[in-house]
């Protein structure tokens, strides 16, 4: 069946501990806690935006060391002054850093956005130390939205991940496609962001089938992320 398919061909990526909907904070609290206590994180955010993540990640570690940096031609930054100095323009490739330098890259919602996917993973993993963690989320299913070039299936990005030598660890569904659809129709109304912290219908209805069926927890995520607009994903720097 496809949804057993799935799992196969991501190499048993797809988890069986639980079959919830999350965001990318899942992973990120679960990181830093395994993160040397001793040692500064040093921690990039990858197409920061308006540098959001930076109380969120201070809250966690205070250890952390955190640098963002977007394209050079974006116009919507408004950073507060402790911020200026952590950002840093770049032109969606090169990443402005030395190899080995970041424990973590965290990368939320931008590969849909980013026009040279593949040359930038491989930059990515330059910059990433030995054993560095990417993270992050993308769309699958989800509509055309804020100039997004691209949409991933889990398997796709799999293959992007393995040609520049990163080992993806594990991949969740995050909002199921169909609410994303209802949205966009909706023009994007607040209300539906509910469904980012909450299971989105979809993948409810898909939990209460699983039980129904008594799937396992495997099959239940294989099948949302057939169904998800967007994943979550976990890789790591394979050490040659």
């Amino acid at each position: 069946m496809e949804k057993k398919f799935l799992n196969n061909i991501l190499d048993s990526c797809v988890p069986n501990d639980h079959s919830k909907q999350v965001e990318i904070k899942y992973y990120i609290e679960d990181v830093l806690k395994i993160a040397n206590e001793n040692k500064p994180i040093n921690i990039l955010d990858l197409g920061c935006g308006d540098g959001e993540s930076y109380e969120y990640f201070k809250t966690l570690n205070n250890k952390i060391n955190w640098f963002g940096i977007d394209i050079s031609d974006i116009s919507n930054i408004s950073f507060n002054n402790k911020l200026k100095d952590k950002f840093i323009k770049f032109d969606g490739i090169n990443i402005p850093f030395p190899n080995d330098s970041f424990d973590i890259i965290y990368c939320k919602q931008v590969f849909e956005h980013v026009k040279n996917p593949r040359e930038l993973l491989s930059d990515i993993n330059r910059v990433l130390k030995k054993d560095g963690i990417f993270v992050g989320s993308t769309s699958h299913l989800e509509p055309y939205h804020a100039l997004s070039y691209w949409n991933y299936t889990p398997f796709g990005f799999n293959i992007l991940l393995k040609e520049v030598n990163l080992n993806l660890i594990e991949i969740r569904p995050s909002i199921d496609a169909f609410t994303l659809l209802i949205r966009r129709g909706f023009n994007c109304p607040k209300y539906f962001d509910l469904f980012w912290k909450i299971e989105s219908p979809l993948n409810f209805f898909i939990s209460i089938i699983g039980k129904i069926f008594r799937m396992s927890k495997v099959t239940i995520n294989s099948i949302k992320l057939l169904f998800c607009g967007q994943f979550i994903f976990y890789a790591k720097k394979n050490v040659l």
